[in-house]
């Protein structure tokens, strides 16, 4: 038998004697291997490339040729999802060419083969007493064209104008063969005759209809298509020969067999490149997570190790050589590793493969698709990372002296190398250079910055084990004697400390970049109103339907008192919004978002609402003329020059008007309420187009769509505060990092414990009493956790600040930097504080809590 084998062998057996500290192995190896696994072939199942989705685009046709607008020659990619004009600019971009319709004869004189018409847009649906806008096709599924594009799932496909077919979703809303479906805000009436289903988005809401049904405003660039089913393959010559002729292709051959050289540069108006950052970002996150999952697993080898002493000792003595005992040692990281890796890998492909069909929020499911390689990959670093963890202790058991272990002597530590220290701080400092140097490039580069420094921190902890053991000549015995054993068996606990060192970093670095950018989105939020006011419009809706919706609106919210507002036009009739003149010079101190806002234009009653109390003085000013600022900087030489912004194409026209201040109750509102009489002396015409009232909706997305729903060209908004939507998920993420760090702790503490055994023992039979022990046990968790924080504090906050700076120096305001400074940078003080203070008393309490107190008589060996 070879040795390699009769190690294996000897690591199965030990496995299998100790259950629960190899189930603990196999689980920090495994659950990174499960989640990573899940996670990527999840994310490639619920992604449907151009490919996959070929039958659903194009049916069992050769090509889908769609117009652009205005006719112009073009240029687009393989999948010709990406589309753009010789000069760079995108179709569909308001050019004030008026746009052309393609006729089916006009087309068949470009290509040989049958056409049919296939258009895509949107429309509104009535549900209620709202409107529903959902994905629209005009397309005949009748057609054998159209074979696998959608599936029949009840009644028939539609076969005149009047019929629509409605997905299995809105079909489960109540939209049922045989009702009446009111489809756009001007009734027309349309008969459900089908239902039908999408075969890889089963949530899609969708209505099919013959040409002419439902999309009424189709032309040239607006979704117009046709489906052909050619004499011959389109290839790419004859997609450039369309492009020409302003005609954007899905060519099945094109895409099945691309060509090797389009000569379409992906860049002309897409996003740049990202490979270089994804694969750092990448790199980063699996050396830390197979380093913490290192850290995690290495004080289980280490104290294995220390259990099998005496049995390896033996092994020594009958003729094992150190690098026999190094290899059984190895073997412990191979095989548990490589069963916790196969034990992942299929319960990674599990969920992987069914989570999409059963996640609520995945709402499309596409072929099974298993990235063979990065699974390859992911298999190779856990079985590596069960290897790497038992690579110290096997060292150490090549080291050990077989006589002073098999006479029951505790082993002489060899004297450390003064190379390691130095090692890990050179480690240090160059990652923090990197930092420096980081800062005002890609975020993914500071990731690779704090990688260096981690590693250098791992390679220094154990020093920094040793130096801090000086600490504790002052402490009361127990905690002495705790700290002492801690310093004894560096390996164990550095890795513990490292572990949480770890998790420290990531929770820290997060949470300052998190708490900077969420604290300059809320000084830069600006309120259009007061929290907890609405407004309603409809600017584009004449005397007659504005009076209508008025009055609906009132009827509707019967106890809710509305103050009117206006909208101003120009001489042409044109509406268009007033914003501040020169933002930069108007206002340098006011949010970056308050010159663009369209700003209030009404009376005295309005005014009360914006300030939250009636003011004298400034009702006054208001009805001599003068506009109300809400900002002291808004003001120059006691006026505010405005600009009014009028529809696409139109001239910027500069109005001036005297001005006096006012602040309003609601700090977070700024802005500039302007008198109707103003903008009439200035040429301007205004009308009532808006209702303001102090009210805040149970759902705010359904008072939105009831007031859209009562007349064309409604609009509602809610203003509710800055409000921050990540900071559930933020907090979620910071309590499962902490309890990730309190779990390395608790199980390097309980690894201690079982190996202080014999010394608690001995301290009991000497008469410590039961809460020395509990001192000892909760000692040696305070410190493992406190060291981990403390260092993790360090580098967290160098990362976070770079992290922080870098995202908030690389944004622009009007082409310009946003000047950045320290200030910008906001510490989670309260989570800093939990992490450093509260989690290792948490953790020395627990530990103390659940410690054993009762004593167990052992042979002592002389």
């Amino acid at each position: 038998m070879s040795a390699f084998r009769a190690a294996l062998r000897i690591s199965r057996r030990d496995g299998l004697r100790a259950k629960g500290r190899s189930a603990l192995v196999m689980v920090m190896i495994a659950l990174p291997v499960l989640v990573f696994t899940a996670l990527l072939t999840g994310i490639d199942t619920s992604q449907v490339s151009f490919r996959e989705g070929l039958d659903t685009r194009l049916g069992s046709a050769d090509a889908h040729i769609i117009t652009q607008n205005p006719r112009r020659p073009i240029v687009q990619n393989v999948s010709g999802d990406l589309v753009s004009f010789h000069d760079g600019s995108p179709p569909g971009g308001g050019t004030g060419e008026k746009p052309t319709e393609w006729k089916i004869e006009q087309l068949a004189e470009m290509v040989r083969g049958r056409l049919i018409t296939y258009d895509r847009g949107s429309v509104d649906v009535r549900m209620g007493a709202t409107y529903l806008n959902v994905s629209a096709l005009e397309i005949d599924l009748r057609d054998p064209m159209t074979r696998g594009m959608r599936e029949l799932v009840g009644g028939r496909f539609p076969a005149a104008p009047g019929e629509v077919a409605v997905s299995a979703t809105l079909a489960g809303r109540g939209m049922r063969l045989g009702d009446t479906l009111q489809v756009s805000r001007q009734y027309r009436p349309v008969k459900v005759v089908g239902v039908l289903t999408h075969p890889f988005e089963a949530e899609r809401t969708e209505l099919v209809a013959q040409r002419g049904t439902i999309l009424f405003d189709k032309r040239d660039g607006q979704g117009t298509g046709f489906l052909l089913d050619a004499d011959a393959p389109v290839l790419w010559p004859e997609v450039e020969k369309l492009g020409q002729a302003g005609l954007a292709v899905h060519s099945r051959a094109v895409i099945t067999d691309p060509p090797p050289d389009t000569g379409f540069d992906l860049q002309l108006y897409g996003p740049e490149d990202r490979t270089v950052t994804n694969v750092i970002t990448l790199g980063a996150g699996v050396v830390m997570i197979v380093l913490e999952t290192v850290l995690l697993a290495g004080p289980a080898f280490a104290v294995s190790l220390r259990r099998r002493r005496r049995e390896l000792a033996v092994y020594a003595a009958q003729g094992a050589s150190p690098g026999h005992l190094r290899t059984i040692v190895l073997a412990d990281g191979l095989l548990l590793g490589g069963i916790a890796t196969v034990t992942g890998l299929v319960l990674g492909l599990v969920a992987g493969v069914a989570g999409p069909s059963i996640i609520p929020i995945v709402s499309i499911v596409g072929p099974i698709d298993i990235p063979w390689l990065y699974v390859a990959g992911i298999a190779l670093l856990g079985l590596a990372s069960g290897v790497i963890a038992a690579l110290v202790p096997a060292v150490q058991a090549a080291r050990q002296s077989p006589a002073q272990v098999l006479a029951g002597r505790e082993d002489v530590m060899p004297r450390e190398r003064a190379g390691k220290p130095l090692l890990g701080l050179a480690l240090v400092l160059a990652g923090l250079a990197a930092t420096y140097f980081a800062i005002h490039s890609l975020y993914t580069m500071i990731l690779a910055a704090a990688v260096l420094v981690q590693l250098g921190l791992v390679a220094l902890m154990p020093w920094l084990v040793r130096r801090t053991a000086g600490l504790a000549a002052r402490l009361p015995l127990s905690l002495r004697l705790s700290v002492r054993d801690a310093t004894r068996h560096r390996v164990r606990t550095a890795s513990a400390a490292a572990a949480v060192m770890g998790v420290t970093t990531a929770l820290v670095a997060v949470g300052i970049g998190y708490t900077s950018l969420d604290a300059q989105a809320r000084a830069e939020y600006e309120a259009r109103m007061p929290a907890g006011t609405v407004s309603v419009s409809a600017l584009t809706a004449d005397d007659r339907r504005w009076a209508e919706f008025r009055a609906s609106v009132e009827k509707t919210y019967s106890g809710t008192t509305f103050v009117p507002g206006y909208a101003v036009r120009d001489k042409r009739g044109g509406i268009g919004k007033l914003a501040l003149s020169d933002p930069d010079k108007a206002c340098q101190e006011c949010p970056a978002a308050f010159i663009l806002f369209d700003m209030p234009i009404g009376d005295a009653d309005l005014l009360a609402l914006v300030l939250g109390r009636r003011d004298a003085k400034a009702e006054a000013a208001l009805a001599e003329g003068k506009a109300i600022a809400f900002h002291p900087d808004a003001v120059r030489d006691g006026r505010v020059e405005m600009e009014f912004l009028g529809e696409a194409g139109g001239e910027v026209l500069k109005i001036g008007m005297p001005a006096v201040t006012a602040r309003p109750s609601d700090p977070e509102l700024n802005g500039v309420l302007i008198p109707p009489s103003a903008l009439t002396r200035a040429g301007y015409s205004v009308s009532l187009r808006r209702l303001y009232a102090t009210y805040t909706p149970a759902d705010p997305v359904a008072f939105q769509k009831e007031m859209e729903s009562l007349t064309w060209g409604a609009d509602a908004q809610v203003e509710t505060g800055y409000s921050n939507n990540g900071e559930a998920l933020f907090w979620a993420m910071a309590v499962a990092a902490l309890v990730l760090a309190l779990g390395g702790t608790f199980a390097a503490t309980g690894l201690a414990a079982a190996d202080m055994r014999r010394d608690l023992d001995t301290m009991s039979a000497v008469g410590a009493p039961s809460v020395t022990r509990r001192l000892v046990v909760a000692t040696q968790a305070a410190y493992i956790t406190l060291l981990g924080t403390v260092v993790g504090l360090g580098a967290g906050t160098g990362t976070g600040i770079a992290l922080a700076w870098s995202e908030l120096s690389n944004r622009t305001f009007d082409g310009e930097p946003v000047p950045m400074s320290l200030s910008n940078v906001a510490v989670p003080w309260a989570l800093l504080a939990v992490t450093v203070i509260v989690l290792p008393l948490v953790a020395a309490v627990i530990a103390g809590a659940f410690t054993r107190t009762r004593l167990t008589l052992s042979r002592r060996i002389a």
